[in-house]
C-alpha cells in the first residue's frame, strides 16, 4: 500500500481507516493463525523445538511494549505529563498485565519469566535463553548477544526485525506491529494440541498451557481491545499514519510467517 497524502480525516473517516487496516491484514493474519506448524507439534520433543525458538519472540514482544511505554509516557525525572492521557493509560494497563501478571497461584510474574518456567518444567533446553539474558545484564548489545550465545538463526532474524521497529521514533508503527502482528495470535487450536499432550505427559506442560491460557484470556478480554484503541488514538486523523501502520502490520505478519516456516523445518526434521 503506498503511503498516503497526509490529508487529515474526520473521526468517522479515521474509524473507517481502522477498519480498512483490519481488513487489509486478514489474509496475512489468517496465514499465520492457520500455519501448518501448529498441527505438527505432535510430540513433547517437537514442542521443545518450538519453545526454544519462540522464547525469544516472547522476550522481544516485551521490547515492543516497553518501547511504546517509553515513547508514550514520561519515564524520566523530572516528570512531566506527555501526550494523550488516554493513550498513557492504555499502554500502562497493558504493561501491568504483561510485565507483572497475577497468576492463579497468587504469584506475580512477567510472561517472559512464566515462559522460562514453562520451558524448564517441560524439559526444553533453556540454556540459550539464560545465556542471552545474562549477556544483556552484563551490558552486551542485543545483536551481539544474539550471535554469541547460540540463539537459533530464525529467532535471531525475527528479533532483529523487531528491534528495527522499536528503534524507530514512530509510536504508531510500533503500536501497529504490537497490536496486529504479535502475541495476540495464539490459536485455540494450538491450546487444544498442548492440552492433549499435557494428558500424555503429566507434569510437563501445565505451565505452558497456563501461559497460553493467560494470553488468550487477556488478549480477548483486555489487551486486544486496549491495543486497538491505542492504535486508533495514535493514528488519529492522519491518513499517512494509517498507511504506515498498515504496511508495518503486514510486514510483521509476513515476518512471523517466515519465522514459523523456519521452525516448521526444524520440527519435521525430528
Amino acid at each position: 500500500m503506498p503511503r498516503g497524502s497526509g490529508r487529515n480525516l474526520s473521526m468517522n473517516e479515521a474509524q473507517s481507516q481502522l477498519q480498512a487496516l483490519l481488513d487489509a491484514v486478514v489474509p496475512f493474519r489468517d496465514a499465520v493463525e492457520q500455519h501448518p506448524l501448529y498441527v505438527e507439534l505432535t510430540s513433547l520433543e517437537r514442542v521443545h523445538v518450538f519453545m526454544e525458538h519462540h522464547v525469544f519472540a516472547v522476550w522481544d514482544f516485551m521490547c515492543l511494549l516497553k518501547g511504546l511505554q517509553q515513547q508514550l509516557t514520561a519515564p524520566t525525572v523530572p516528570w512531566l505529563p506527555v501526550g494523550d492521557p488516554r493513550t498513557r493509560r492504555l499502554i500502562n494497563e497493558i504493561v501491568l498485565g504483561e510485565e507483572s501478571d497475577e497468576l492463579p497461584d497468587g504469584r506475580v510474574l512477567s510472561h517472559f519469566e512464566l515462559y522460562r518456567e514453562a520451558m524448564t518444567e517441560s524439559g526444553a533446553d533453556v540454556s540459550a535463553a539464560v545465556a542471552f539474558e545474562r549477556e544483556l545484564r552484563q551490558g552486551r548489545p542485543v545483536r551481539k548477544a544474539l550471535l554469541e550465545v547460540g540463539v537459533p538463526v530464525a529467532a535471531q532474524e525475527f528479533v532483529r526485525q523487531t528491534l528495527d521497529i522499536v528503534e524507530q521514533d514512530r509510536p504508531h508503527v510500533i503500536a501497529a506491529v504490537f497490536t496486529i502482528g504479535r502475541e495476540q495470535m495464539v490459536p485455540q487450536m494450538f491450546l487444544k494440541i498442548v492440552s492433549s499432550l499435557a494428558t500424555t505427559h503429566p507434569g510437563k506442560l501445565e505451565t505452558f498451557r497456563l501461559y497460553l491460557e493467560r494470553h488468550i484470556e487477556l488478549d480477548r478480554d483486555e489487551h486486544g481491545p486496549l491495543a486497538i484503541e491505542m492504535l486508533k488514538n495514535l493514528c488519529g486523523c492522519d491518513r499517512s499514519m494509517w498507511d504506515e501502520a498498515t504496511n508495518a502490520a503486514i510486514s510483521a505478519l509476513e515476518g512471523r510467517g517466515r519465522f514459523w516456516d523456519a521452525v516448521l523445518k526444524k520440527v519435521v526434521a525430528l
